[in-house]
């Protein structure tokens, strides 16, 4: 570990790296969450400049690398204790949204409407539940990456830290492909296309949205395909986020004009369809995920099926899941 600042220089053979894959390279010993906070604090710098850990490295550039030392324990904390005891007909009700399970890894279909950790009002909640699918293993469940509250489909368990530690890498790293399937109000134009677009927190507490920040916010990428329309009114839309910030994808569609259908946290009432009873719930669903199995054995894939809401609405409109492609994305970064 160093104890004095140091200026490291990009190597000619580190271009393109990501920052916090180069760091990884220069000083493994130093941990991911400890990485985001000295990037976070402005103590890392590039060029003195403050960056974010998807910055890509250019050979030249000069690093700041501040005083590392040892890294600080954790704090120490009792022993997480159940806010309730998971009842019968919760637990019954999220052994029957299992899409896949293994020794190392459970897909959920996870249903809108729940959130998948508590909160501040939050009580019942994926996390609180997860002694349900503790089965025959010595380890609980634990959550490798997120969705929404109001955003249905795939969520990924890990069975046992070594596949926690593996799925939490790959989604870090990008390395997961995530596909979500959503429909829009208008249609987006392009029909294909990457909204590139910095998001930062907006707005006091209980009333919490994402917004356009490209000074101050945090990197956000997002890849959209359309996959069929209905006039001019509807689109049914892929969307892969390379990014996984908060509400990003709602943000990002919302943002270039065509917002998520159902969604009035990001559009009011431009985000209904007037003249149709059409449900009110968010049209954002988690398709499906392609990433590296943890035990080793190659890509894992699991895909969540249309959730009722979603379903009515493409009946409604004669949109056919069968017709998509498996990867609307092939071929993309």
């Amino acid at each position: 570990m160093t104890t004095g600042v140091q200026t490291v220089t990009v190597a000619a053979d580190e271009a393109e790296l990501r920052l916090d894959r180069w760091f990884r390279r220069r000083f493994p010993e130093v941990t991911h969450i400890r990485l985001e906070k000295l990037l976070r604090t402005g103590q890392i710098r590039v060029d003195g400049r403050r960056v974010k850990a998807g910055e890509r490295m250019q050979p030249g550039q000069a690093v700041r690398v501040p005083p590392l030392g040892a890294e600080p324990p954790p704090p120490t904390r009792p022993i997480a204790t159940r806010m309730r005891k998971v009842s019968d007909a919760d637990a019954e009700q999220l052994r029957s949204r299992i899409l896949h399970i293994d020794d190392e890894v459970i897909a959920l279909d996870k249903p809108a409407g729940i959130a998948v950790q508590g909160g501040t009002g939050t009580d019942r909640h994926i996390d609180g539940m997860l002694d349900a699918l503790q089965f025959d293993s010595v380890e609980r469940p634990r959550l490798v990456h997120r969705l929404d509250r109001d955003t249905s489909g795939v969520l990924l368990l890990a069975r046992t830290a070594r596949a926690a530690e593996r799925l939490g890498n790959a989604f870090r790293g990008r390395d997961a492909r995530k596909v979500y399937w959503a429909i829009t109000m208008g249609v987006p134009n392009p029909r294909q296309g990457k909204i590139d677009l910095a998001l930062a927190k907006r707005g006091g507490r209980g009333n919490e949205k994402m917004g356009p920040d490209p000074e101050e916010g945090r990197s956000a990428i997002t890849l959209y395909s359309v996959l069929e329309t209905a006039g001019k009114r509807l689109a049914w839309v892929a969307l892969w986020p390379r990014t996984g910030r908060t509400h990003q994808l709602r943000a990002h569609m919302a943002a270039i004009g065509t917002p998520i259908l159902g969604d009035g946290k990001y559009a009011g009432a431009d985000a209904h369809l007037q003249g149709l009873k059409l449900s009110r719930t968010v049209h954002l669903h988690a398709r499906s995920i392609a990433i590296a199995h943890p035990n080793g054995s190659g890509t894992f894939y699991v895909e969540a099926p249309l959730p009722p809401h979603l379903a009515e609405t493409f009946a409604s409109f004669a949109f056919e899941p069968g017709s998509a492609p498996r990867d609307p994305f092939e071929g993309a970064l």
